[in-house]
């Protein structure tokens, strides 16, 4: 009997998407492609909620309105000028003109709507110089989007963050570090629990920390009116895609003036905030000269952090940001935990000052730009036992002032991509549930071997202040249960994988030696 053929899965809205427009990039790099697909999902975007307000107006008889930009922003819709409009970029979509005509209706936009001053890209679509035919075809493609079809389900908000994903995938190593992972993301949010007050992110990357810090909210039954945000992001392009991330969802942000480095130009020098999500660059070389911020109140009642790596002046960055009450959740490269010199002496007061509540090492191959393994570091201004708010219930913390939490995740995780690892929802649950049960008063909390660990200030002490996790997490002999068959076969894909690309980049470099009338034989 023939055995039946498998259902072909069918694809997403944002896979065919995604599919389609990729086809189109031709000779575009992804680093730059990114831009001109995700600013004309915010442009069909912004064009249909325009649209849909502007038929409004005509319905309630307000014809005389129409061209009045206060009528549109009373409603958070952006106004559009005619030649701003996706109808207008439509009607020209095969006209040689097409990219400066884009590049108008961008800078049209943004100049006539000053919550997007910064945020849009600038005559990027003239410099690219694209093939007409293939941006008239993206512009095809972009138009299937529904925008407005379930406010719900967020439809372009999940075409952008799914783009978002790919581009960073797309990018890999050294190039996608303007995207954190969203099962990370999830995690922090779900341990840090940002309810209420401000929220702050010094190196903010295209805003997904803000973006899944609101939908936490909404999954909470929380009130996304009771947080603000705050934020830094250095690259201008990267400074651009969080304003267009935010503004897409209708979330208002002040990310500072103008790109700018968060210890150079520190945009935010008196926030005090209430909670911190952040994924600062790994080992982050020559931040500083040696004889400049040398005296920055951030450092203040510590060691100025060395110039040789950044991770200690993001720390004492966050630090010095955080409320009285304040807990900070992020993620540093694992040689943050055991570094010596002044980043020890740092280490170790901000152990003795009760501020590290726990240190969560994740699993390798979750960032699409390293495939080192990191970790989370939670930081809390107020570990001692009190009563704390939860979404409007009101949980009471017993006193840890004098214990942190260690917890090893790096057996967790699903493959994806080939090569990458998520965290499930099942994951997280069991994480979260593990952290909060550990600090409330009546949570029913035990250490896991292989899993977690509350150490006492003084075994802290005995290992003389390292926060490596092996150390104080009690583990068995975990090659009793590798299956060494899966992890050959694993070991045996990447291993093509590899191969594969060298031969296509031989190929490339032997046929340019070939078209500049070099033969090389081999």
């Amino acid at each position: 009997m023939a055995k039946k053929k498998a259902a072909k899965k069918e694809k997403s809205m944002e896979e065919t998407l995604w599919d389609s427009a990729n086809k189109l990039r031709g000779t575009v790099e992804s680093s730059e492609y990114k831009h001109v697909v995700l600013s004309l999902i915010f442009l069909k975007f912004a064009s249909d909620k325009f649209e849909k307000r502007r038929k409004e107006l005509i319905n309630e008889g307000k014809e005389k309105y129409l061209e009045m930009k206060e009528f549109y922003n009373m409603k958070n819709v952006f106004f559009l000028p005619e030649k701003a409009r996706w109808s207008f970029i439509k009607q020209n979509a095969k006209q040689d003109d097409i990219a400066i005509k884009i590049d108008t209706a961008l800078h049209t936009v943004e100049k006539n709507n000053p919550a997007l001053k910064g945020a849009l890209p600038d005559n990027y679509f003239s410099r690219l110089n694209m093939d007409v035919s293939k941006l008239a075809a993206l512009l095809d493609t972009i138009n299937n989007i529904d925008t407005l079809k379930d406010k719900e389900q967020d439809i372009v908000g999940r075409v952008y963050e799914y783009f978002l994903s790919k581009f960073a995938l797309a990018e890999g190593k050294g190039k996608g570090e303007f995207y954190t992972p969203k099962s990370i993301v999830n995690l922090i949010a779900e341990l840090i629990e940002p309810y209420k007050g401000k929220i702050y992110d010094p190196c903010c990357g295209s805003g997904g920390m803000f973006v899944q810090s609101m939908k936490f909210i909404e999954s909470h039954h929380g009130d996304k009116k009771d947080v603000s945000i705050y934020g830094q992001e250095y690259t201008a392009t990267t400074y651009k895609l969080a304003k267009m991330n935010l503004a897409i969802r209708g979330i208002s942000a002040n990310l500072g003036d103008v790109p700018a480095d968060t210890f150079g130009k520190d945009q935010h020098k008196d926030l005090k905030a209430d909670f911190i999500m952040a994924n600062p660059p790994f080992n982050q070389k020559d931040w500083r000269a040696d004889n400049e911020l040398t005296d920055d109140p951030r450092w203040e009642g510590y060691v100025v952090p060395p110039t040789s790596n950044a991770n200690y002046a993001w720390i004492l960055n966050m630090v010095s940001k955080l409320s009285q009450d304040g807990v900070a959740g992020f993620i540093l490269a694992n040689g943050a935990l055991s570094g010596s010199g002044d980043e020890y002496e740092i280490r170790k007061k901000l152990i003795v000052n009760h501020i590290v509540e726990a240190i969560v090492v994740l699993p390798q191959n979750m960032f699409y730009t390293t495939n080192i393994s990191v970790t989370l570091w939670i930081l809390n201004k107020n570990k001692k036992a009190r009563t704390v708010s939860r979404n409007d219930e009101q949980v009471n913390y017993r006193n840890r002032e004098e214990e942190i939490l260690f917890l090893d995740l790096r057996e967790m995780g699903s493959p994806f991509e080939k090569k990458y690892i998520q965290f499930l929802q099942k994951d997280i649950d069991k994480v979260s549930s593990t952290y909060h049960n550990w600090q409330a008063q009546d949570g029913e909390y035990e250490d896991e071997p292989e899993f977690s660990y509350s150490a006492s200030a003084e075994e802290v002490k005995a290992k003389d202040y390292s926060l490596v996790p092996s150390k104080y997490i009690e583990f068995v002999n975990r090659d009793e249960n590798i299956d060494y068959d899966e992890k050959m076969q694993s070991l045996q894909a990447e291993f093509q994988e590899l191969l594969a690309e060298e031969d296509t980049s031989r190929k490339k470099l032997l046929n340019i030696f070939n078209e500049l009338g070099y033969e090389i034989k081999l």
